[in-house]
């Protein structure tokens, strides 16, 4: 094969297939540059004038290099790998760091191997990481659990690129000996951490740093960004459904750009569908003053120099041949999508079969819960000062309110309040694990909503203003094997949306996926959910008890800050 790439390299022979008339972006250089790209096999072997048995006329095109995603969650989606490639390929993406953390709090090992062996029938490059906390954290119940000793095991194998983010970062500054294990076993396969550290500065971020941490994409305002760059981390700017920091772009500079790379952490099929992905990123950051050049590399060159993907992300001979074709670098918007060396979508629409999809039955029927009542979600308290949970609107922080409250039969009132109960039921074990406790300012009402999908022990979170309601919908959930609902308790119906993979996922096609689940979205925000939020990915994020500040898992209330469990009683 390398006298082929030779002989085409030097016009000796024709190439398999040639961009003519191309406009691309050189981004070592960032400078736009002419040429006809050569393509042989499934690598470029040359820019200039060449001739291939197939032509591509890129005239009126720009030719970037196909899109990373720095840093992903494919179950956020809501779809299957096959169908979750079939929106982003055509998009520009050609690979992604996959952490299938979510999936692995409910299934185990096997999650890992469904992912992988799904997306092996798509054209789009899926370098698995294996998740580091599962669970998330010892205050909760979820799925299954990989120890040091399991993480040893498993991320040497051949099929595992990295260890996903390190979000028990807690665990790692205090010198917990699981934990370490996990760090020393990537380390010692020489494979990439990915991290996860909220505000994690000066000596403690010192420490994690010590664990083999490479990468963050929770940074929040211009000191944080400084101090991990200087401390030699690579930053994410996350473009996800629910949370996002790609404002943090405004902290990029000349010197410090080659630091920066672009994720999506959780993005929604319905969002991947109308606004697009990776595309979309460079979309908004170029539109922010962010210049094109700079954006378009911190989502393929810088990607790959940080996650070592050696001769990805640039245009150059010896380098493979993932390539998008672009209208300009101002919309980005993508007309033909090239994945080692074959054309793969064109104008937006995959040229790939997605319709047999790979489902193990081992991944199936999660949602294991006893039939539940009103008098369930009843939330019996000594104290009419009780504590709530409060969300700021496009982000996935919490804080804590006290609140003045109305107490009857054993009960709390939250009609024709501000308030919602608020509750999570564990649904792995069997245990009857309810956490009950109060959200301020959501605005839902009228029923009950809720979903299988909570970060990241993925039990059922649910909210309401009616108990009976409540239990409606988590009983609702159990007979669809998981999945998104509504129960309005003034028609007496109940809208569900079935996620039949782990509780995460729906194994239909994105296109009818995506269009139900904007229905739900829409009858959420019909019933009082403020836009600001993103109706059922922001109430997901309401059980990530490594995220600052009060949260809400199936063991009670979690103060995060103080890593330890409070009453709700003020």
């Amino acid at each position: 094969m390398l006298e082929k790439y030779i002989l085409a390299a030097k016009r000796s022979e024709k190439a398999d297939l040639v961009l003519k008339n191309t406009q691309y972006l050189d981004v070592f250089s960032g400078k736009v540059r002419k040429g006809d790209i050569a393509i042989v096999g499934d690598k470029i072997v040359g820019i200039g004038e060449y001739e291939g048995r197939e032509e591509i006329d890129c005239s009126d095109l720009t030719v970037l290099p196909g899109f990373i995603d720095g840093h992903v969650h494919i179950e956020s989606s809501q779809l299957s790998p096959e169908e979750f490639a079939s929106l982003i390929v055509p998009r520009g993406t050609t690979a992604i760091i996959a952490d299938p953390h979510e999936i692995t709090n409910v299934c185990g090992i096997a999650g890992c191997e469904y992912i992988l062996k799904a997306a092996a029938s798509v054209p789009l490059d899926v370098m698995l990481n294996l998740p580091s906390c599962v669970p998330a954290t010892p205050f909760e119940t979820n799925g299954a659990t990989l120890t040091g000793k399991d993480t040893a095991k498993y991320v040497a194998r051949n099929y595992i690129f990295g260890l996903g983010e390190f979000m028990n970062y807690p665990a790692l500054i205090g010198c917990d000996a699981d934990a370490l294990k996990k760090a020393e076993a990537a380390i010692a396969c020489g494979k990439v951490i990915d991290g996860h550290a909220p505000s994690v500065s000066g000596y403690d971020l010192n420490a994690y740093l010590c664990c083999g941490v490479t990468t963050d994409h929770e940074c929040s305002d211009k000191a944080e960004v400084e101090e991990k760059i200087s401390k030699g981390m690579y930053l994410h700017l996350r473009h996800g459904s629910s949370t996002r920091n790609l404002g943090n772009a405004k902290f990029m500079t000349a010197e410090n750009s080659r630091r920066f790379l672009i994720c999506t952490d959780d993005r929604h099929a319905a969002d991947l569908k109308e606004f697009g992905h990776i595309d979309d990123a460079l979309r908004k950051m170029v539109a922010s003053g962010v210049d094109p050049a700079r954006a378009v590399a911190c989502a393929t060159l810088n990607a790959a120099e940080c996650y070592g993907l050696k001769f990805r992300g640039a245009i150059a001979p010896n380098w493979l041949a993932d390539l998008a074709a672009v209208d300009n670098m101002k919309n980005f918007n993508v007309k033909l999508v090239v994945k080692s060396g074959k054309v793969v979508a064109r104008d937006g629409k995959p040229l790939f079969d997605t319709s047999k999809r790979y489902l193990p039955k081992n991944v199936l029927n999660t949602v294991h819960i006893p039939r539940l009542t009103a008098d369930d979600f009843k939330l019996d308290v000594n104290s009419d000062r009780l504590k709530a949970i409060t969300v700021e609107q496009g982000g996935i922080l919490t804080d804590c309110e006290t609140v003045t409250v109305k107490r009857a039969d054993g009960d709390v009132s939250v009609k024709d309040t501000d308030l919602l109960k608020l509750a999570v039921v564990e649904r792995h074990k069997m245990t009857g694990n309810i956490g009950k406790g109060l959200l301020k300012g959501y605005g839902f009402k009228g029923g009950a909503m809720g979903l299988s999908v909570s970060h990241d022990s993925h039990n059922i979170i649910l909210l309401g203003d009616d108990n009976r309601a409540m239990a409606g919908a988590a009983n609702r959930l159990k007979e669809i094997g998981g999945g998104m609902v509504i129960v309005d308790s003034a028609e007496n119906k109940i809208y569900s949306l079935a996620l039949d993979i782990a509780g995460l996922m729906s194994s239909r096609d994105a296109e009818s996926l995506q269009r139900d689940s904007k229905e739900l979205i829409e009858r959420a925000h019909a019933m009082g959910v403020k836009r600001g939020y993103s109706a059922f990915m922001s109430l997901a994020f309401l059980s990530l008890a490594v995220i600052p500040k009060l949260k809400l898992v199936d063991k009670g209330l979690f103060d995060v800050e103080k890593f330890a469990f409070t009453s709700i009683e003020e």
